[in-house]
């Protein structure tokens, strides 16, 4: 979970969308698109963390389910073979 501080994750990436449709404008100061440019870089960043936590989180969990660890993309289907259980 955010803290009150942090924003979630689905809050940022709207934030950095909102952000590349200031840049690509073309209508600000460029000291106001570095100021953007510097907290969209802050909100990657954010993003990047929590993503890398959520795959840390998903691969726990999957090792506790199989009894090893195994990395598994987060875009992967489940395996056919939990289907045949």
């Amino acid at each position: 979970m955010a803290t009150e501080n942090e924003p979630t994750f689905k809050s940022a990436i709207e934030e950095l969308e909102k952000i590349t449709d200031s840049l690509e404008s073309g209508e600000l100061e460029l000291e106001q698109s570095l100021a953007l440019f510097e907290r969209g870089v802050s909100l990657i960043k954010y993003c990047q963390d929590r993503l890398d936590s959520t795959q840390a989180r998903v691969e726990l969990l999957v090792d506790s389910l199989e009894g090893e660890v195994e990395a598994v993309a987060l875009d992967d289907e489940v395996t056919e073979s939990s289907d045949e259980d």
